[in-house]
């Protein structure tokens, strides 16, 4: 099945892997200059596209930036036993990190207003990933993994950069850090080390699968158990806090659903939003000044959840008014 996937007609060389994955390899300065150049650039972009909140500019950061280099270089260095080469791409990685966090914090600094960059898409949308955001990563990593061993598929490579999106997390993180906003910055980060544990995990499979393991020594799979088990536990961390994300989007959208049945004899009452802060859940109402009895909707939290809750209903007295235009 795995000749399917990569034919020995097309699967590139371990050399050609070196080439391509080993920023020492070869022409070493030019290599490094430009991994380094290349990440400070899209690293600026990144910034300016959360900032300005411009899904088009970021997409630009993400197909522009390295670090897949290095991640993918992580993989290599695990499925053929080469322990120089991890620690290299995990130090290339590393300073690229706090390179784009930097960025991000610099940027938010000089902001007029930080409080608004919070609240604009390309923060939220990266600041509670869930599993899906993991099933992403790890399909995505397998096609990345599958496309380094390729000679024919290449010019996937750009379309794997957007799925992946290492780049633009972090810039978040950068952006929240330095906007006091720590709890986000975390969210982000959890992104972004989710979508590197799976893109290593997917390379390792794929190159061991593909037998350059075999090809550089019939000793690497004993001698890096240990790397496996690190990332198996890598993973069960990164999937933890998505879980939690997960199972709280399907409770606030079951908590939503049970507060709109409440207000469903209330003219012009609606749901506005549904929160948590700790345990507390936080349903957020506009209507009239009367509203039903909360012991109702408290029932109706505590039957959604597997625990006693906080029910806090925020209540803003008001109506939607619709406009007519006269004819």
């Amino acid at each position: 099945m795995f000749d399917t996937l990569v034919p020995d007609s097309q699967r590139r060389s371990l050399t050609e892997l070196d080439e391509r994955l080993d920023l020492s390899v070869g022409d070493r300065q030019a290599k490094r200059s430009a991994f380094w150049t290349m990440l400070t650039l899209s690293a600026v972009i990144a910034v300016a596209g959360v900032v300005s909140d411009s899904t088009a500019t970021v997409i630009g950061a993400m197909i522009v930036a390295p670090l897949s280099t290095p991640i993918l270089g992580v993989g290599l260095g695990i499925a053929v036993g080469r322990g120089v080469l991890i620690a290299r791409s995990v130090a290339r990685i590393l300073g690229g990190i706090v390179l784009v966090v930097v960025l991000g914090v610099v940027f938010a600094q000089v902001l007029a207003n930080p409080g608004n960059v919070l609240s604009n898409s390309q923060v939220l949308g990266r600041t509670s990933p869930t599993l899906m955001d993991l099933t992403a990563a790890i399909a995505t990593g397998l096609v990345g993994a599958i496309a380094v061993t390729r000679r024919d598929v290449g010019d996937v490579l750009p379309g794997v950069a957007i799925a992946i999106s290492l780049v633009p997390p972090l810039a978040v993180v950068g952006v929240c850090l330095g906007s006091g906003a720590p709890t986000l910055a975390l969210g982000a980060f959890v992104l972004f080390a989710s979508n590197v544990v799976a893109l290593i995990i997917t390379a390792t499979v794929v190159l061991v699968a593909a037998g350059y393991s075999r090809e550089a020594a019939e000793t690497v799979r004993t001698r890096w158990r240990r790397a496996y088990a690190v990332l198996a536990v890598a993973l069960v961390v990164v999937a933890v806090p998505m879980v939690v994300n997960s199972m709280a989007s399907l409770w606030a959208r079951q908590i939503s659903a049970q507060a709109t049945q409440w207000l469903d004899g209330t003219p012009g009452a609606e749901v506005t939003g549904v929160d948590w802060h700790g345990t507390t859940v936080v349903v957020s109402v506009l209507g009239p000044a009367e509203l039903p009895p909360l012991d109702e909707l408290d029932a109706a939290v505590d039957a959604v959840l597997p625990w006693d809750p906080t029910l806090q209903v925020v209540h803003t007295v008001g109506a939607n008014i619709e406009r007519v235009d006269s004819e």
